[in-house]
């Protein structure tokens, strides 16, 4: 018969998880599903124009964006909440938005932080403004930020939430390239079981990076997104 500490320790560990499903989910209301991040760009300017090539450029993306920069700032972001570093917090919230190579992408981190925010404040997961934690968070804080906060809010261990970010981001491109590319939904599947194991390798290594080896290597997201501003026809925010 399983102990009672045994049991209390599987409910804890099925909220986290059920936690993080919530965090995850396309029916999240931030609004992630508005942004493309310059994918639709790649698909007007033919870079990206059928399942073989979309799996290519994300496959570069979760490589050399991914990895190096969201991925293990999670990590960071979490130690710093462990450990209640506002410092910390403040500084690499601010080195993420400097990573943001265009307003389109500025816009993206900081309206879904902006959303998750007050989202997370309607749920009572927000410090408390008059504890010792109450002004743990940035005050215009971005999405990787937010996430990274209710994720340890929510006791989500760091590597579910390392995986869980990574399969929403996944998730949210394929969306886009269902709507703006003919690109049927059983190969967009093809291309998750594809990406799938990258995605764990990307965990891995992301947990790996000394802080001298982030920053993302991203010049075809970033010329895709600035050219995204003034392409004639949009399905998605510029």
């Amino acid at each position: 018969m399983p102990t009672e500490s045994a049991g209390l320790a599987n409910q804890s560990n099925d909220l986290a998880l059920l936690g993080l499903m919530q965090l995850v989910s396309p029916a999240l209301p931030i609004g992630a599903f508005a942004f493309s991040q310059g994918l639709e760009s790649a698909f007007e300017l033919g870079w990206v124009s059928d399942e073989q090539n979309l799996a290519e450029w994300l496959s570069g993306v979760l490589e050399d964006g991914l990895t190096r920069c969201e991925l293990p700032l999670i990590a960071r972001f979490y130690n710093a909440f462990e450990h209640t570093d506002r410092d910390a917090i403040a500084q690499w919230d601010e080195w993420l938005a400097a990573t943001r190579e265009t307003a389109e992408l500025a816009a993206e981190d900081s309206r879904l932080g902006a959303s998750l925010k007050r989202l997370l404040g309607s749920l009572d997961l927000l410090p408390n403004a008059d504890g010792p934690s109450g002004n743990l968070l940035p005050a215009h804080a971005g999405y990787v930020t937010l996430f990274s906060y209710a994720a340890f809010m929510r006791r989500v261990t760091l590597r579910q939430a390392l995986l869980g970010f990574g399969w929403a981001w996944l998730e949210n491109q394929l969306a886009v390239a269902c709507k703006a590319l003919p690109l049927g939904h059983t190969a967009a599947q093809r291309v998750i079981e594809q990406l799938r194991g990258e995605l764990v390798i990307a965990v891995d290594q992301a947990l790996l990076l000394g802080d001298d080896d982030l920053s993302p290597v991203l010049p075809g997201v970033a010329l895709a997104s600035a050219l995204h501003e003034t392409q004639y026809s949009r399905l998605f925010r510029s």
